[in-house]
């Protein structure tokens, strides 16, 4: 057991913050929150006076290998197609040891800051790989103790077939579909508790093909996980769509029946008003990933529009190398403040955004009781000082300051399904400085592959 002792603030979704209050946590779920319970015996108790707590964030979009392309001088300032094209020529020569490393790297940086549960969208499976790649990730995943749910994704359209990338990172779609169906098999958890979970996830409307599309999501119907693509990230796309299959994006996916509650689409960028309303009547969800947008340009994700029609939205770091980083609290701080560029001052309010970054992801991704601070929930949690001088002035309202103050988005603790994973802003699961040292030598392997100096 773990006893949360007189918490300074508990973020509180439907009411006003809790505090004062102690959260007595048991086994995986959260089993009481109220004042001076006393500590069972054999407890771990944590000194929260100091301390703002809240759910675990949730990532609802991510690449994590990624992580080893960051901040490349020449796709900085490119827009998507050209910016993937480029990276293709890099992420060609991805191994075993690059997924082993950029999965723990980009893992760790989100635990470190405030993150409990996380998705993985890899969709790129060069020849000549000989592990398993997904037992590569889940390995990893349970060695820092995250909750996670990737995807399998897919990649069928290579540049000859008409796609962007380089023949050697598709696969065959009979292929892509076996082992889509293996690795449901071999990972998925359904359990309302679980820690792992698999969605399928075709990359995108111009990496994979209408086919593709349709038979994915049969067999992710057939064996009850979700399914995940990007979708209506950028003009560019629905120019694409409209040419080739002459429909647009949503469209397509409606007619592919890639579409319903068990469904989210990254970006959401260029949904027209119907396509909104279409949304919120199959309760598809929207990964919002301002971060990536804003770097490559793509544009502003409607989100006050789709949280007002109902639409289900989470919250999304988006690949390292198209944001540049793993920042749970930041992306969190950005899409407030994004909203506001596009609907004004109170465009997104601290709570709303607070909520999609926990429990409108939580429920993204199948997990119905993580999210919240509150009996019976699962123990996702964080705890945030805000003692500091990057605060002070701001304690009238200590949840909201976490994301209108502040410099250093790291969390003091993070509770994942009840087991303490980040302590004193410490991953307790990697080391942490050797981690980053193998990052840099496998991110210098790639780029002398690609004869990038």
């Amino acid at each position: 057991m773990i006893l949360l002792k007189d918490c300074f603030r508990v973020l509180s979704h439907d009411g006003p913050d809790l505090a004062g209050v102690d959260v007595l946590i048991d086994g995986n779920r959260i089993a009481r929150v109220a004042e001076n319970l006393a500590a069972p015996a054999g407890s771990r108790l944590v000194d929260a006076r100091r301390l703002v707590v809240t759910p675990g964030l949730v990532n609802t979009h991510h690449h994590f290998y990624q992580t080893l392309t960051r901040n490349l001088p020449a796709v900085q300032d490119a827009k998507l197609f050209d910016w993937l094209v480029a990276l293709y020529e890099v992420w060609k020569g991805i191994d075993e040891e690059a997924v082993r490393v950029s999965s723990l790297l980009a893992m760790s940086e989100l635990l470190r800051t405030g993150c409990t549960t996380t998705t993985d969208h890899h969709y790129l499976y060069p020849s000549g790989f000989t592990e398993d790649l997904p037992a590569i990730q889940f390995e990893a995943a349970s060695e820092l103790g995250i909750r996670f749910a990737p995807t399998r994704g897919s990649m069928s359209l290579s540049k000859k077939n008409g796609g962007l990338p380089p023949d050697s990172v598709v696969q065959d779609e009979e292929l892509i579909l076996r082992h889509s169906e293996d690795t449901i098999v071999r990972f998925h958890d359904p359990a309302p508790d679980s820690m792992r979970r698999v969605a399928l996830a075709p990359c995108s409307p111009f990496s994979v093909s209408e086919s593709l599309m349709k038979r994915s999501a049969a067999l992710a119907r057939r064996h009850g996980v979700r399914l995940h693509t990007h979708l209506a990230e950028t003009a560019d796309e629905n120019d694409f769509c409209v040419q080739v299959y002459g429909r647009r994006p949503l469209k397509l996916m409606e007619d592919c029946d890639f579409i319903g509650p068990d469904v989210w689409y990254a970006h959401g960028i260029f949904f027209d008003d119907a396509e909104l309303d279409l949304l919120a009547k199959t309760k598809t969800g929207v990964a919002h990933c301002p971060s990536s947008n804003m770097r490559l340009g793509s544009g502003i994700a409607r989100v006050r529009e789709m949280l007002d029609r109902g639409v289900p939205v989470g919250l999304a770091v988006d690949g390292s190398a198209s944001n540049d980083s793993s920042d749970m609290l930041g992306e969190a701080r950005q899409a407030l403040l994004l909203q506001r560029v596009r609907y004004g001052s109170a465009g997104l309010r601290s709570k709303e955004a607070w909520r999609i970054a926990t429990e409108g992801g939580a429920k993204m991704l199948g997990w119905e009781e993580s999210g919240r601070i509150a009996e019976g929930a699962l123990a996702d949690i964080a705890l945030w000082r805000i003692d500091g001088p990057a605060y002070a002035g701001s304690l009238s309202d200590p949840t909201a300051a976490l994301l209108f103050c502040g410099y250093d988005h790291r969390a003091d603790m993070v509770i994942a399904n009840g087991k303490i994973v980040v302590e004193e802003g410490k991953v307790l699961g990697v080391d942490e400085e050797k981690l980053a040292a193998a990052a840099n030598l496998v991110a210098k392997s790639l780029l002398e592959k690609a004869e990038i100096a």
